[in-house]
């Protein structure tokens, strides 16, 4: 809890004089223990204010780093090709230097193109992409530029967290710095996904909602339809706190249907066009989950969200003891929070505005166990339960709050550790981040200038080519290998280097299906091993050329 900040609401007290309490009509009652009401606070508005300015600040500041220290990744290839006209770009087949292939980084696609190349090549709606299109000949056309628009948005949803806590009478830093601590939270905002535009549309609507509620404004309750209905615009998964929110309010406001139907309205005006690309992207990618069964999609999803709140502390230890340890840890912190929460329940802001947090904290993991059963997969990731943090994140302030100071410091320096060291995790630990980065220095340390490089191709040459070509200098020699790439033909190619090095990139089906053909072309007595680093391996040539 941060000194300063403001008490949660308490239960008004009906009286004249202040003389102890009277009766009341029932709806006053109900009224006076619902809606959250102002307290005298304990440091001024403009003290607050600065508080929050400066939260944002330093968030703007560690995503900005991630943004810059993180390795390029697989989705992201994605998002820049996409955005640059080139969606699946015709990479050479014979071998080639990287620094002649940096066209399909820097192209400009028009709005159009890049809504018709979604519902061919992707599985994702249009709105981030099209922000993207527009962002990137302003910004440039650089993996760091096109990373900082989602920073911005990240820092638009920290702001409505801190708008939201306000109104429902939770410590808005408190609830900034928590939610800016999740693991999850901070990865989607400095990645080039619609993650973030995603989250930040999510949080207006639902700040949104509760103004509409407060203040009886059916125009309001349009305008967070609408705001729920482009999150799930910019990023389908969007679309369960989007319905945990209109769940909400026709349960809440039964008695006002003009809220509930002007919010529905405005939600609905988007399903049309989130159907027309979902219809066409329905079967782009097939297989890219496991089938779905309960006790293996379960334990991924705790695995995940102790991720996505506090990050991946057991990657960082040596397997064993260490491992198991340090993934106890997280799992009981995890835990601790959760009853936490239960236990300070009906401390935590006002009683309406509480089960709005709560259903849409809950939305995203159920969210994604029924997605899973419709659909016979298990589509859950890290990222995808980063929904859920914001709204993890003013729960836990607001049952923090509710603590004896002493404990609430306490408790909270606890957490704030767990966080701090996720958040380094995110800078520069490479077990957090894909391996483009570090397999293409590796990849170059070895090969030199005069050495070849193979590279899986991948599924589309997207995911996996991408991020490793942008990462590697200009001068770097490299072959792609596909799975239809004989071992002849591997063999022949590599006889006029003195040194091949394996990228051993398995990131997708393909690209793992062709790791055993590229080691085998090198099983000759030909080729000495001459060493290894970061997901590649090295052989020098011994015979000489045919």
């Amino acid at each position: 809890m941060i000194a300063g900040e403001l008490r949660p609401p308490l239960p008004l007290r009906e009286g004249a004089g202040g003389r102890g309490p009277r009766k009341v009509d029932k709806s006053l009652r109900r009224t006076a223990t619902t809606l959250p009401v102002p307290l005298r606070p304990t440091s001024s508005h403009k003290g607050r204010r600065t508080l929050i300015a400066i939260t944002l600040a330093v968030a703007v500041c560690v995503l900005s780093a991630a943004a810059a220290l993180r390795s390029f990744e697989y989705d992201e290839g994605y998002s820049i090709f996409v955005t640059s006209g080139v969606p699946r770009p015709a990479w050479p087949t014979t071998p080639f230097l990287a620094g002649t292939m940096r066209g399909p980084y820097a192209g400009h696609a028009s709005l159009r193109q890049v809504a018709q190349d979604l519902r061919h090549t992707d599985v994702h709606p249009p709105l981030y992409f099209w922000a993207l299109a527009l962002w990137r000949p302003i910004a440039g056309d650089g993996l760091f530029a096109a990373r900082m628009l989602s920073v911005l948005f990240a820092a638009g949803a920290l702001a409505a967290v801190a708008a939201i806590a306000e109104l429902v009478g939770v410590p808005p830093v408190t609830a900034m710095l928590f939610t800016f601590g999740c693991y999850g939270f901070a990865y989607t905002g400095a990645i080039a996904r619609g993650f973030a535009l995603a989250q930040m549309l999510t949080l207006c609507g639902v700040l949104l909602t509760l103004v509409a509620a407060r203040r009886f404004r059916p125009r309001t309750a349009l305008a967070a339809g609408l705001s729920l209905g482009a999150a799930s615009f910019a990023n389908y998964l969007a679309v369960f706190v989007g319905a945990a929110t209109l769940l909400w309010l026709g349960v809440v406001r039964l008695r006002s249907p003009r809220l509930w139907l002007a919010a529905a309205s405005g939600f609905a005006l988007l399903l049309p066009a989130d159907l027309w690309f979902f219809v066409a992207q329905r079967n782009s990618r097939i297989g890219q989950f496991p089938p779905f069964e309960w006790v293996p999609s379960l334990a991924r999803l705790a695995r995940y969200t102790a991720g996505a709140v506090l990050g991946g502390l057991p990657l960082y230890m040596a397997d064993g003891a260490a491992r198991v340890a340090a993934g106890g840890l997280l799992g009981a912190a995890l835990a601790t929070l959760a009853g936490l929460v239960a236990w300070r329940w009906r401390a935590i802001g006002a009683s309406e505005s509480r089960l709005l947090l709560a259903l849409a904290a809950a939305a995203p993991p159920i969210g994604l166990i029924l997605l899973g059963l419709v659909f016979d997969n298990t589509p859950i990731e890290l990222r995808y339960l980063s929904f859920a943090t914001p709204f993890l994140g003013l729960l836990v302030a607001g049952a923090l709050a509710s603590l004896p100071r002493r404990v609430a410091w306490a408790f909270g320096a606890g957490l704030a550790c767990l966080q701090v060291l996720a958040l380094a995790g995110l800078l520069v630990r490479p077990e957090t981040m894909q391996p483009a980065r570090g397999t293409a220095a590796a990849a170059a340390a070895l090969a030199g200038r005069r050495g070849l490089v193979l590279l899986p191709r991948g599924n589309d040459g997207v995911g996996v080519v991408g991020p490793f070509l942008a990462e590697s200098p200009d001068w770097l020699q490299v072959l792609l290998v596909g799975r239809e790439t004989p071992i002849s033909r591997i063999v022949s190619t590599a006889t006029a280097y003195p040194r091949v090095v394996l990228a051993l990139v398995g990131a997708d089906a393909d690209s793992r299906a062709v790791l055993p053909a590229m080691r085998a072309a090198f099983a000759d007595a030909c080729w000495r091993p001459a060493g290894a680093g970061f997901d590649v391996v090295a052989f020098d040539r011994i015979c000489p050329p045919d």
